[in-house]
């Protein structure tokens, strides 16, 4: 009987919570009317006084009519950087914040007996309210919802650009519209001339046809579109469409007894379809500019351009000019233009060689590229190549420029010049 009752004695000590401490007091507005809201007290893992292992957690507590009551793991008699953070919530929103030091206590505390008060010189030895005391990194896993919110915001990609119009591209990142200033974005992230493809407009035109009494046909620029917005003023007086004159295309033809006399002004003013045949794009510049200079004796990149994700659209095309200059005239040198990682123009030349020029065509197809390239010089001889090559539309292209002198020489290559020209699909 009595080692039954030691072992439940020594089983109820195992099991033993440790020492809490009670909080208990009234918290008013800075108008008098008690304060309504809620506390969220929270704390890292930290070891009790008893050698309690206290978990990392959180509680809310609920405050009535100014009334806070809770009881707590004292934390000043715990282990290094024990204390609690706690945040007072009301009307919907963070009202403030701070942190507590709890001391065993078997009296009710009162807020003023917990609160650590920040130190502006820091010297307190206190941490202030939203500080972690240990200085040791937070995991974001230890604060409620951040894991979430950062998997839901959106990220930028590689060819995210400062000064830019941002679009979302197709992996879902934060990408740059590439394009001239004076281009309009498109819906797809793509650019083009303002208006391009839109209807124009005609105004204060003068038909082409001998003004001379008899002579009744005249011809437009362009075709009206529709016919019926073509006003014609004669004098400055409105001539009616369908009793003095008839349209067929660009074609005007006045009626007997309304054809101008010597002397008279015509003025036509009209609306134009969109020009026939354009489905796509006009061309645009992506990159354009010089490049630097190498005397490596390794292939060296000296020029680059990349190409946003928005713009690899199957049907596109890109085109890539470039020009090497080479200073000196006892070592050879090698040129070369890439496509994120595919070879498309390569030249080596003679120590005698000035200048080599050269275009490459890259084709975006549904499931990779098709290219094709020329490249020459002053005195080397042309050379043309074509391949194809996979590709992942969903990340950005690299246009890549090398140079390369051979052997160890004070001689460079140079990258001029290059452009890198889209000519947009359907």
């Amino acid at each position: 009987m009595r080692f039954g009752t030691f072992a439940l004695l020594f089983a109820g000590a195992l099991f033993a919570a440790p020492p809490l401490t009670t909080i208990q007091d009234t918290i008013y507005k800075a108008d008098g009317t008690p304060f309504n809201g809620l506390a969220l007290v929270a704390w890292r893992s930290f070891s009790a006084s008893d050698q309690s292992n206290v978990d990392a957690q959180s509680v809310t507590v609920q405050i009535d009519n100014g009334h806070l009551w809770v009881q707590l793991v004292p934390t000043t008699t715990a282990g290094a950087g024990a204390y609690y953070a706690v945040v007072y919530n009301s009307d919907g929103r963070v009202q403030f914040r701070e942190t507590w030091a709890v001391p065993p206590s078997t009296t009710a505390l009162k807020l003023k007996d917990v609160r650590i008060v920040a130190s502006s010189s820091g010297s307190s030895g206190s941490p202030p309210a939203d500080t972690n005391p240990t200085g040791t990194p937070i995991p974001e896993s230890d604060v409620t919802g951040l894991t979430g919110d950062l998997a839901a915001r959106p990220v930028k990609a590689p060819t995210y650009l400062p000064s830019s119009v941002a679009f979302i591209n197709a992996a879902g990142s934060l990408d740059a519209v590439a394009g001239s200033p004076s281009d309009c974005v498109h819906a797809d992230g793509s650019t083009g001339p303002c208006g391009s493809t839109g209807p124009g407009f005609a105004d204060g035109e003068t038909p082409a046809g001998v003004v001379d009494g008899s002579n009744a046909s005249f011809t437009l620029a362009n075709v009206p579109s529709p016919s019926a917005s073509l006003s014609i003023y004669r004098n400055g007086v409105l001539d009616r469409n369908g009793l003095d004159y008839s349209v067929s295309g660009a074609g005007v033809v006045f009626a007997a007894g309304a054809v101008p006399d010597p002397g008279d002004v015509l003025q036509a003013f009209y609306r134009t379809a969109a020009p026939s045949g354009v489905t796509g794009g006009v061309p645009q510049i992506v990159c354009s500019g010089a490049g630097a200079s190498t005397f490596s004796a390794s292939l060296t990149q000296i020029g680059s351009c990349t190409i946003p994700t928005n713009l690899l659209r199957a049907g596109d095309r890109f085109e890539i000019r470039f020009d090497y200059a080479h200073a000196g005239n006892t070592a050879g040198f090698t040129v070369q233009a890439g496509w994120s990682g595919t070879t498309l123009a390569s030249q080596t030349a003679p120590a005698s060689e000035s200048i080599v020029t050269g275009r490459s065509d890259v084709a975006i197809l549904t499931n990779g590229v098709q290219w094709n390239s020329q490249s020459w010089g002053a005195s080397l001889s042309f050379a043309a190549t074509a391949g194809n090559a996979s590709f992942n539309a969903n990340l950005p292209a690299v246009v890549e420029l090398f140079g390369q002198m051979a052997g160890s020489t004070s001689e460079t290559i140079a990258l001029t010049n290059f452009t890198v020209l889209r000519y947009p699909g359907q």
